[in-house]
């Protein structure tokens, strides 16, 4: 699979000075966990989910998650896991370019009947996301690990951050130490680490509304960061944090002018593309997207298909991070500062390391664009409003 395969080849040459590479489920933890981009979560109830994960794909989702947990009711389980293995199991039998798929359990045994459930077939299956990750979730890592051995295969993990004892200030440094002792015990099986901010809310009943950020929200925010800090360190014992869902897909009453500036978007067709995007209230996803990477996270979850385009756009590296990065990584040795070779910025070669790293990897996942090219021009080449 490859990001903006569906671009075609002469539109990504016009757009690209160094495209996407391709990578597969065997692929390098890092670049993997880096190149899941907008995660898209479906309810398991879903009465297509075979065709909705090829359409997905066709559109540029390459990680989907399948939820037997919040996303149903109750009184559903029992239908929803029947449904996911015949789903599934449809989906597996076809050799059509689809997402990754994960599914979000609710309870432990719910890995091993899911394997167990489809058979051969299981091989296909890509992880599993545990909810309201704490240090009492090893149930569900011990789970995997059988289910792993059971397929033949290793079976990556996504723990979501999102219980009331991380909320809790009083609970939380204590919860989120025990997160990480449980997560380097099974490094090799974490895939990335996810944020559950609609239950993290919850706990002051909370619910932002689409031109609000997470970051925006303050008791929130101080949680993200905590979560950054302890579990996403780029110092080897960290993983790649993504960031919380984006629960709108339509736009109601606004209260603040839109997030997006006019200035890039001066020719008239991508003056279209803005107005469709704020009717939308995509504005808000996007602002929230570049303050997630501000903030050291990566990727997204999403809701809806078209929520996917302005994700992924905006992982593009541009051509100026690039180039920044490529001078850091050459100048580690010697150490020291110096001017970018844009001018308008100073690069130091220690402390700017770890983002360059970061930078080139991503630039390997979602590619890098050229020196004229914008976000808009990326995402009105990708975007199906």
């Amino acid at each position: 699979m490859r990001h903006f395969d569906h671009l075609g080849t002469e539109l990504e040459g016009r757009l690209f000075s160094l495209p996407p590479e391709e990578f597969d489920r065997s692929a390098d933890r890092d670049v993997l966990a880096v190149a899941l981009g907008a995660t898209l979560y479906t309810p398991a109830t879903r009465p297509a989910i075979e065709a909705d994960l090829l359409r997905a794909y066709e559109r540029g989702v390459v990680c989907s998650v399948l939820c037997l947990e919040d996303a149903i009711a109750d009184g559903d389980v029992e239908f929803a896991e029947k449904n996911l293995a015949h789903q599934l199991s449809l989906l597996f039998e076809t050799d059509r370019p689809r997402p990754l798929v994960f599914v979000r359990v609710r309870r432990p045994e719910q890995v091993g009947a899911l394997v167990q459930a489809l058979g051969d077939l299981a091989v296909h299956l890509d992880g599993i996301v545990v909810p309201k990750f704490t240090a009492a979730s090893a149930p569900f890592l011990d789970a995997v690990v059988e289910a792993s051995e059971r397929i033949g295969r290793r079976l990556w993990v996504m723990p979501v951050i999102e219980s009331p004892e991380v909320f809790r200030l009083e609970t939380r440094l204590e919860t989120l130490l025990g997160v990480r002792e449980l997560l380097a015990a099974h490094q090799e099986r974490v895939l990335a680490v996810r944020i559950g901010a609609t239950d993290l809310a919850s706990m002051l009943g909370l619910r932002r509304p689409a031109d609000i950020t997470v970051y925006d929200v303050a008791p929130l925010a101080s949680v993200i960061g905590d979560i950054v800090n302890v579990l996403g360190r780029r110092d080897g014992t960290g993983f790649v944090v993504t960031g919380p869902v984006w629960e709108h897909f339509d736009n109601g009453e606004r209260l603040f002018k839109p997030q997006l500036r006019e200035t890039p978007f001066t020719a008239p067709a991508v003056r279209v593309l803005r107005r469709s995007l704020i009717s939308k209230g995509l504005d808000g996803l996007i602002r929230e997207v570049a303050l997630d990477q501000a903030n050291g996270l990566l990727g997204k979850t999403v809701i809806h298909p078209t929520h996917v385009a302005a994700v992924n756009a905006l992982s593009v590296v541009t051509n100026e991070d690039h180039a920044d990065a490529v001078d850091i990584v050459a100048a580690q040795r010697g150490g020291g500062v110096a001017a970018s070779r844009f001018g308008n910025k100073m690069n130091e070669a220690n402390p700017h390391l770890a983002w360059a790293n970061a930078t080139l990897l991503r630039a390997r996942a979602f590619g890098v664009a050229r020196e004229d090219v914008t976000f808009v021009d990326l995402l009105e080449a990708s975007v199906r409003l």
